[in-house]
């Protein structure tokens, strides 16, 4: 069995090779320079992970796990044409680099590039990969929907957030172990509670970024806290101290939002700290984590193969960066 890091290693020695062709280079330099960018590549090791959790690793698998990084990054393209991103982990994002029409172009070709390596599996479970491929990538797309709509909407719920957290993130890395294990041979029962664990940790994982954007040490967090405030994100803080808080906390709230002052961070995590947010976050990261570790728990192979799993859950959602 392998660890996360050793299977990262793996993982970006394969996926360093070239993905597109070299003309028109006005298309392909940029789908390149984004690649350069890098991440943590948690979702193609998720699927590889997913395999070796009941086999050991196909070479299916690793195209599969290509696939699914190079549509992560296509989203990512069009996420920050939408959110109007000029950084993206320090560098320059491909429409502020070059112009919009370029960075659609390249969104574009890198999904269609996803689904060409999707087409070099050749086990027999092409057809339900492609299957299960095509809702993540809708739902994805409706995640991000719902995003943009809660922008307009002065009033969300919680359960209306979790829903689009799920489609947003949670789905992606939830189908990644599911895609992965398939290709493992694992029964649907299997499946199923590995779907399970990765959607419960992908909610669980916002929820820390969540708190981490509000009270995480900014030398660790490797940025200024407080961005999701100042950008009046509809984030698990605010949506639940909006419920609990009393109404004259709450109007306070509304008025900051409407706020740029220099002290306004510091005045809404006052009013979270008041409400006791902090501590409900950990509480409500901790219900996700468990959910998901007893779906974990409940797949049908020895506990020692689920060690890297298990390892990996608990660094996500432990992590103060």
């Amino acid at each position: 069995m392998y660890s996360f890091k050793d299977l990262v290693v793996q993982f970006s020695e394969r996926f360093a090779s070239a993905h597109f062709d070299s003309d028109p280079a006005s298309l392909y330099d940029p789908c390149n320079y984004f690649l350069t960018i890098g991440g943590k590549r948690i979702r193609p090791i998720l699927c590889l992970m997913g395999n070796e959790l009941f086999n050991e690793i196909d070479k299916d698998a690793f195209h599969l796990a290509t696939a699914i990084e190079l549509f992560h990054n296509f989203t990512l393209i069009h996420d920050d044409i939408m959110d109007a991103a000029a950084l993206r982990r320090g560098m320059e994002t491909i429409h502020t680099k070059y112009n919009n029409s370029t960075a659609i172009l390249a969104g574009d070709v890198m999904m269609i590039k996803s689904y060409e390596y999707i087409n070099k599996m050749n086990g027999p479970y092409l057809q339900k990969i492609l299957r299960i491929f095509n809702t993540t990538a809708k739902e994805v797309c409706e995640g991000q929907q719902l995003d943009m709509d809660f922008e307009q909407k002065e009033v969300v719920t919680l359960d209306q957030y979790i829903q689009m957290i799920t489609l947003k993130t949670s789905v992606l890395l939830a189908a990644s172990l599911e895609m992965g294990a398939i290709i493992g041979g694992a029964s649907e029962g299997n499946c199923r509670h590995l779907y399970e664990f990765g959607k419960n940790l992908g909610i669980a994982f916002q929820i820390q970024d969540d708190y981490l954007d509000a009270f995480g040490d900014p030398e660790k967090f490797g940025k200024e806290v407080g961005g999701d405030i100042r950008q009046n994100k509809k984030t698990f803080l605010l949506l639940h101290t909006l419920e609990v808080a009393p109404e004259e906390q709450r109007a306070q709230l509304f008025q900051l939002m409407k706020d740029q002052s220099s002290d306004k961070v510091q005045k809404v995590l006052a009013i979270y700290k008041a409400c006791g947010v902090d501590a409900w976050a950990n509480t409500l990261k901790e219900h996700y984590l468990n959910t998901a570790l007893k779906h974990l728990d409940d797949i049908a192979v020895v506990s020692s193969r689920k060690l890297p799993l298990k390892e990996l859950a608990n660094f996500l959602i432990q992590r103060d960066v």
